[in-house]
């Protein structure tokens, strides 16, 4: 059952859409002459649809000797081409109109100039047909004016009828050239075989048979073919009456254009071809991230958040004698920039190295192996696409990078609650020495200047004096190595969660410059090829 012109009204501007679409989508992927002639069957169409559609448009292709003005004269049943001599050049087509209003703006597009108001032809047309017939100039005409002419009238008619004649019905110019790339115009296409009276009538079967099957070979299988002879009338009726039929219906126009919009589909999905690429997997991601993190010096400040806490435990927990010699060491956080109290980190820069050559491969490196992990598979102009949004990010990592490590909130200035145990312990422990050592000086003071020497209380033999000093060093040591293991311990701790705040903000990067582009690169080639599917049929 045939659709309605509604309903193909409908179903065509839902496949523009489409096309429109993917050929947006398209932009900076495929070759810019793909893209302009995809624009240029938008606009045709647009054009067209904007002007009438009571009208149906027929072209009259042929080669010079087809007797293609000879046809035309007689389906429109008057000596209409014989104004050809009277046109200022034969380069010009010539409209016979039935149903004049409306056609004016029409031909004005179609650039037509010369315009006959046909009489009524019975059962063919009239004033309410909404027919216009062209007589276009020959397709192997030696002026390259009228060939331009012809290549142009061939994508804005809405039915080709193409005349061909016994002697060349074969040639390749008509088949290669015309006939074979409009392989998806079928619906709107006609083949006479124009001048069967010049063969033998046992000839006219076999040579039509031969014509079909050179059209099958063009793609055009299902075209109509009609045998005719313009000199003597024989099948002009039937030629007639295939036009007639089209006209009436009303939908030449929007199978034209279906026609075009599944032409348009296939030069896109060609030079767009076929594949699907893998995409960002979890994997390739993590070891960009890692590759990043590397080249940015991640290592480097994670090793300086250790060294830090470690420096700063001993600073406060440290044996009291020996902790103030800490002072004079640097801290490694400040020295790369990254301790900055009451600084606005995001308005900062690291002091960390300077990215070299060997940074600088390994970021590139990453980036690389990224891309082609995440293009493996997609057609050879998407895997440009999306190595190329992949490389232009990479340009702004080592900035971004760094603006990110200084930005992360790395916990180095929390002081750990046992560093307030052991120094107040550190110090008990000193005040105690310290007191055996002024109670033994005493003693000592007393006994040089031959005064009375009080006894000094026993502790399992020992004096207390000595035994304050010895338990009081020998706590501080103690306690001092103790903090240094417990140090030890924290620090790496606090080293592994910065390592992963690092990390997560070497990922944000990452997916920023990086990942994000590639997956909307992704997408872009997936809208494409849905957007396309839909344009197709």
């Amino acid at each position: 059952m045939n659709r309605g012109p509604a309903r193909e009204a409908s179903q065509l501007q839902r496949r523009l859409e489409a096309l429109n679409e993917a050929h947006e989508l398209a932009g900076g992927a495929l070759p810019e002459e793909t893209l302009q002639q995809a624009r240029q069957v938008i606009e045709r169409a647009g054009s067209r649809r904007s002007l009438s559609a009571e009208h149906t448009v027929v072209g009259f292709f042929g080669a010079t000797g087809s007797g293609k003005s000879s046809l035309f004269n007689a389906v429109s049943g008057a000596e209409i081409a014989t104004a050809a001599a009277r046109r200022p050049t034969t380069s010009e087509p010539l409209a016979g109109i039935w149903g004049a209003d409306g056609s004016e703006p029409l031909l004005d597009w179609l650039d037509v100039r010369n315009r006959h108001h046909a009489v009524p032809v019975p059962g063919f047309a009239d004033e309410s047909t909404g027919l216009i017939l062209l007589d276009l100039p020959d397709f192997d005409s030696t002026r390259a004016a009228n060939r331009e002419i012809v290549q142009r009238m061939v994508g804005l008619v809405d039915v080709l009828v193409w005349v061909l004649d016994p002697q060349k019905y074969a040639d390749a110019a008509v088949h290669n050239d015309f006939l074979a790339p409009l392989a998806s115009h079928g619906a709107v296409t006609l083949v006479v075989l124009n001048q069967i009276d010049r063969l033998p009538e046992r000839d006219v079967a076999p040579v039509l048979e031969s014509l079909q099957g050179i059209l099958a070979r063009d793609g055009l299988g299902k075209v109509q073919v009609l045998g005719a002879s313009a000199m003597t009338g024989t099948g002009v009726d039937k030629v007639r009456a295939a036009i007639h039929r089209v006209a009436v219906q009303r939908q030449a126009l929007s199978q034209r254009l279906a026609a075009d919009v599944t032409r348009a589909s296939a030069w896109l999905a060609e030079a767009s071809g076929e594949g699907e690429p893998a995409g960002v997997k979890a994997a390739s991601r993590t070891r960009l991230a890692e590759e990043l993190a590397i080249a940015a010096n991640v290592p480097l400040v994670v090793d300086a958040v250790v060294r830090s806490y470690r420096q700063e435990a001993t600073r406060r927990t440290g044996w009291p004698v020996t902790r103030w010699l800490v002072r004079f060491r640097p801290d490694p956080l400040r020295r790369l920039n990254l301790r900055r109290d009451g600084a606005r980190p995001d308005l900062n820069r690291t002091s960390l190295p300077p990215s070299g050559a060997p940074e600088r491969a390994r970021t590139d490196a990453a980036v690389r192996e990224f891309a082609d992990a995440a293009s493996d598979g997609a057609p050879g102009p998407w895997r440009a696409v999306l190595r190329g949004a992949a490389r232009e990010g990479r340009e702004q990592l080592p900035d971004a990078l760094d603006q990110a490590i200084a930005s992360t909130d790395l916990k180095a200035g929390r002081r750990s609650w046992w560093w307030t145990v052991f120094n107040v312990i550190q110090w008990l422990a000193l005040l105690t020495a310290l007191g055996g050592f002024a109670w033994l000086g005493v003693l000592a003071a007393l006994g040089y200047l031959q005064l009375p020497v009080p006894d000094v209380p026993m502790v399992e033999g020992w004096p207390v004096p000595t035994v304050m000093i010895a338990a009081g060093a020998l706590l501080g040591i103690v306690l001092a190595i103790a903090a240094k293991f417990i140090a030890g311990a924290v620090a790496r701790a606090r080293g592994a969660a910065a390592r992963r705040r690092l990390r997560a903000a070497v990922d944000a990067v990452a997916g920023k410059l990086i990942v994000e582009p590639v997956e909307a690169e992704v997408n872009r080639l997936r809208s494409f090829r849905k957007a396309l599917q839909t344009a197709a049929r």
